[in-house]
């Protein structure tokens, strides 16, 4: 290896001769303020005449270039990307297409300038590569650039001085105020939130009309933003701060509303969020709060948010909360409501300023009517050239031979023009523009079609210079164009404006979490619908009237108790009446549309049929039962507190409950009605009660071939009646409607326990068994197998009497709807 060589000592000389001694601090400060200058002016602040940042600008103008307009096709990403950054933008390929997915992103921008093609990302996850998604310009973006190659704004040099590109694109709408614009420069940022694009060119029209304009004068149009997302804005006085100020702050929230989700639970649906706020973040920070015990009443939550539905976000309230509570907390403690901070900092002149409304207002009109004007001073000036062209054509056309035999008689071009400017008196682009011509297009040209042409130019040009000459027409042309494009590109206002926060959520604390365990009454139907009531006492005759359906049994209970439901199995299931639907009031009174499927709650067995509810307090004289095959059983109110259901009656091989009632003082009748319409009554009293492995005695006698349809209790201190409806036995059930009787309970004597009873109704011809019937307080009321009312006749009939047609068939009978207390 040969060895270097040491320097000389003149070329030592030479070497500290250009070192240069500098101040640290001095180069540190000029550096950055070179790099600050560069980042504010080129990179993070927006210009407030078009409202974009210069990568967006280049975006839009590199697409445009490549003319893929939105009746064009899609094309990559990627090769937009290697356009802009080969030709306008100095910086790396990733910050070009974040920006170009931004103004794709529906969610993000409340008029998007790009139609983007492909996975553009979502508010939880990130877009897919340059390389697999495509795009092409949107509708809007036609309205940013439109007119740019009619002189309407200054173009400067390219990173490379090789080309050229828009200092500002002519922006035929408010973008800035439209789409808002974030950033982060050196020292200042900006903050910005979008707008309806219907309310803010209504300001601008008006600022255009009314110069003088106040503030409050442009609320009325602009009263708040519009987010793309929807929500609730809550609280306005900072919006006012931030459009007299540029900076202010204001809350979003969430659009929720409260739901059924199952019979059994409610929920909260959330169908808005606030702006750039995803699900996925909502129900991370939820499971924090379950997990820190931060945050109760909640079950669980799921993201079901598709194409077809939009934003679904459910979340389950678990039985015992309640949902208006558990809602303001998600309010208070998730990002379901969030603050947004406005801060208006935008390039105006080429200075970072802070901006109000008005003032906002005021640069884009101010721009505007710069492009409109210097767009008509172009298009005036080409047709002024087209009207010089067209009457030349004219005065060659006239002569057309002798224009051509002109031109075939001279030696060469510029000779042939001297000749046209000499004998026809042209001008030398009108003569230029007859020798370009090819001889064919001559044939093309009429006079009538030329001289139509020139009045149609003069009549623009006269529109033109009139426009140009008068201040106030240029605006009403500014303020026209305006109010087209708001015609055609303008949207409803998504996001509601609310005063206060008001509503379920001006606090965590407003509204109790746990459902207070008040007093009820839990309902079951005639056609088999759950629910319960809100209310302590028992409903009366009026309450239990309701247009549809009959309340065929009624228990007291609390809003967190039990009650249980008797089948024909002769098991008891225990049921929670906090998880049954309240009863929604209507005038007054609680009405069974409100009630929900009883399969929705207990799983039967098929065949197993539901037959009354029961309460559970152990306290009282009991539950009595009857069987088809004429059993009675009275049944110790001694439930389990730990099982869920339990046999009450040990039943024989064939046999079922036909009839359960919970006694309310133990002095009731037992009323047992047969098929062969036999009738027993006897008291309560004569029943031993039994625990609920005893299969009871015997209640009435029944013979062959017969067995009970009915078993009642009945109290005989009060107005009853008898009800009986007979028919065929070989008509299928809901079928036949029969003959139907109504007695006074008292025309039937007291019998003796396990006795055959005493007749109850005639059978006349085509008749041979009661398909229905039933004992208790008076007035009846009858229902079919859907719930519909069915007139019952007068309570007169005779003991073994016959009854008359009845008008439809029927499947329940009940009285008054609310036990006795």
């Amino acid at each position: 290896m040969a060895r270097r060589s040491r320097p000389a000592a003149d070329d030592l000389a030479d070497i500290e001769e250009k070192i240069i001694d500098v101040d640290v601090e001095s180069e540190m400060q000029g550096a950055f303020l070179e790099y600050a200058y560069s980042v504010i002016y080129s990179r993070a602040l927006p210009d407030a005449r078009d409202g974009l940042k210069p990568v967006q600008r280049r975006i839009l103008y590199g697409m445009s270039e490549l003319g893929l307009r939105p009746d064009r096709a899609h094309v990559k990403c990627s090769r937009v990307v290697g356009e802009v950054m080969g030709k306008y933008h100095p910086h790396g390929d990733g910050a070009i297409y974040d920006a170009m997915v931004r103004m794709a992103q529906p969610f993000t921008m409340r008029l998007a300038l790009v139609d983007g093609h492909g996975n553009f990302g979502s508010l939880d996850d990130g877009p897919a590569a340059s390389r697999y998604t495509e795009a092409r310009m949107a509708s809007a973006a036609l309205l940013m650039t439109g007119s740019l190659d009619e002189e309407t704004v200054d173009f400067v040099p390219n990173y490379d001085d090789q080309l050229l590109q828009p200092e500002v694109l002519p922006a035929a709408y408010p973008n800035l105020l439209v789409n808002g614009a974030s950033g982060i420069a050196v020292g200042m940022a900006t903050n910005m939130a979008p707008h309806n694009l219907v309310e803010v060119i209504g300001a601008a029209r008006h600022l255009i009309a009314h110069p003088e304009a106040t503030l409050d004068d442009l609320m009325r149009f602009v009263p708040g933003p519009d987010l793309p997302s929807g929500g609730t804005v809550v609280g306005l006085d900072g919006i006012r701060d931030a459009y007299e100020s540029g900076r202010g702050s204001f809350r979003t929230r969430a659009t929720a509303r409260i739901e059924s989700i199952t019979p059994r639970r409610k929920g909260i649906v959330v169908t808005e969020l606030p702006y750039l706020v995803g699900p996925e973040k909502v129900i991370e920070k939820v499971k924090q709060l379950v997990q820190a015990k931060k945050l109760q009443g909640i079950a669980n939550i799921n993201d079901l948010t598709d194409r077809t539905k939009g934003m679904q976000l459910v979340i389950e309230v678990k039985n015992g909360f309640n949902p208006e509570a558990v809602l303001a907390q998600l309010y208070k403690m998730t990002p379901m409501e969030e603050s947004f901070g406005i801060n208006n900092v935008a390039l105006v002149e080429g200075q970072p300023r802070t901006l109000g409304l008005r003032e906002l207002l005021t640069v884009y009109v101010d721009f505007r009517t710069d492009v409109v004007r210097r767009r008509t001073a172009y298009r005036l000036r080409r047709k002024e050239e087209r009207l010089h062209l067209v009457e030349g054509l004219l005065v060659a056309i006239l002569d057309i031979d002798e224009v051509i035999q002109l031109i075939r008689g001279s030696d060469d071009a510029a000779t042939a023009k001297e000749r046209l400017i000499a004998v026809f008196d042209l001008s030398d682009i009108q003569a230029t523009y007859i020798l370009d011509l090819q001889l064919r297009r001559l044939t093309k040209f009429s006079r009538i079609e030329l001289e139509a042409e020139r009045d149609e130019l003069i009549a623009e040009i006269e529109r033109l210079r009139a426009v140009l000459e008068d201040a106030q027409l240029l605006l009403r042309v500014v303020s026209d164009e305006l109010a087209a494009v708001a015609k055609e590109h303008g949207t409803p206002r998504r996001t509601v404006l609310l005063e206060s926060a008001g509503g379920t959520a001006t606090t965590a604390t407003s509204t109790p979490m746990e459902v207070a365990d008040d007093p009820c009454w839990v309902l079951l139907s005639s056609t088999g619908l759950l629910a319960r009531t809100t209310s302590a006492e028992p409903l009366g005759r009026d309450e239990a009237r309701h247009k549809h359906d009959v309340v065929t049994s009624a228990v007291r209970t609390t809003a967190r108790g039990h009650v249980g439901l008797l089948t024909s199995a002769g098991r008891l299931v225990r049921v929670s009446a906090l998880e049954l639907p309240t009863l929604p009031p209507t005038n007054g009174s609680p009405t069974l549309s409100g009630g929900a499927p009883l399969a929705a709650f207990v799983d039967l067995p098929a065949g197993e049929q539901p037959l009354a509810l029961c309460s559970l307090t152990g306290e009282g004289p009991g539950i009595a039962l009857g069987t088809r095959h004429g059993v009675v059983k009275r049944v110790n109110p001694d439930f389990p507190a730990n099982k869920d259901e339990f046999e009450v009656v040990s039943l024989k091989d064939g046999d079922v409950v036909v009839g359960a009632v919970e006694l309310r003082t133990g002095e009731e009748d037992l009323v047992f009605v047969t098929e062969h319409a036999q009738l027993l009554r006897f008291a309560a009293a004569g029943v031993r009660p039994q625990g609920r492995a005893g299969g009871g005695v015997a209640g009435i006698k029944v013979g062959a071939g017969d067995g009970v349809v009915s078993f009642t209790a009945v109290d005989p201190g009060v107005d009853n009646v008898v009800v009986t409806v007979s028919g065929s036995s070989g008509s299928l059930p809901g079928t036949e409607a029969g003959s139907v009787k109504v007695t006074p309970y008292a025309e039937y004597p007291t019998k003796g326990r396990a006795t055959g009873g005493v007749r109850c109704h005639r059978f006349v011809r085509g008749e041979d068994a009661l398909l229905l019937a039933w004992a208790g307080p008076a007035p009846a009321r009858a229902a079919s197998a859907n719930g519909v009312p069915v007139e019952l006749p007068e309570a007169h009939g005779r003991r073994d009497g016959s009854g008359t047609p009845a008008p439809a068939p029927i499947a329940s009978v009940a009285g008054e709807a609310a036990a006795r207390p």
